[in-house]
Order: structure tokens, then sequence, then C-alpha cells
């Protein structure tokens, strides 16, 4: 369980990286009227798609079998979790879950335009409503301890 633990921490500073570099190539683009090329644009938001979805899929594995993810809302019930345990069983799964929904419509939703602008704006608003979301709910505390 150590193991996974670990991989979710340290893949968690890869996705916040590209994600963050996914958003503001994206808003660079919209900004600067740039053209959308699969050989850049596209990749980069692929690649923060994929590694999110990845990180999504560790952080639920950790979840099940973690004693801060699901086995504390069963041990100590929803009334008896403290705020730093209620982030880790409860706010930080379902903010993530509903960011990587965010991060997934813009993927979606940008293959239906043919125009750069749109499929730029598309990028930067939804990948970066979820990269908020994802911010808002890290446990900083722990990150940095």
């Amino acid at each position: 369980m150590e193991i996974i633990k670990n991989l979710h921490s340290y893949l968690a500073y890869i996705v916040l990286a590209v994600l963050i570099i996914a958003v503001v190539n994206a808003l660079l683009g919209w900004l600067g009227k740039k053209d959308f090329t699969l050989q850049k644009d596209l990749r980069i938001s692929l690649f923060a798609l994929i590694l999110s979805h990845i990180q999504l899929l560790v952080g639920l594995i950790l979840y099940f079998v973690s004693a801060n993810g699901l086995k504390a809302i069963q041990t100590l019930g929803m009334g008896g979790l403290n705020a730093p345990a209620r982030l880790l069983a409860v706010e930080h799964p379902f903010t993530n879950i509903i960011a990587l929904v965010l991060i997934t419509i813009g993927w979606s939703r940008h293959k239906k335009f043919m125009e750069n602008d749109k499929k730029f704006r598309t990028i930067t608003i939804f990948y970066g409503l979820g990269l908020l979301l994802i911010l808002s709910r890290i446990p900083w505390g722990q990150w940095f301890s």
C-alpha cells in the first residue's frame, strides 16, 4: 500500500505540471490567435488528459485500500471525521472526480470544433476549471510536512 501512496503523491507533481502547461499553452494559443497543431497543442492536451486519468485510477485504488479513505468513513462515520480526515476521505476524492469530468468534457468538446480559437478556448476553460478544483483540494499540509 505504501507503494501506491508514494506513486499517487509523486505522480501528482507531474500531473500538476503537465496540466499547468496544457492550460498555459491553450491560453496563449487562444489569446495569440495561433493555429491548433497536432504536433504540439493536441499532444500536450492529450498527455494532460491521460496523466490525469492515471492519477485518478491510482487515487481510487488508494481510496479503497487506505485507512484514510473509505475505511475511515466506515470506522468513524461521517460525523466522526475531523477536518483533515474529511479532506482525505470525502472532499479530495469527490472534488478531483469532478475536476476529471471537466477535463474530459474539455477534451471531448474541443474535438468538435474546427476553429482554432474555439479549440483553445474550450481547453483553457475546462482544463483550467479542473486544475483550480484540483489545487483547491490538495492536502497541502501533508505535501509540505
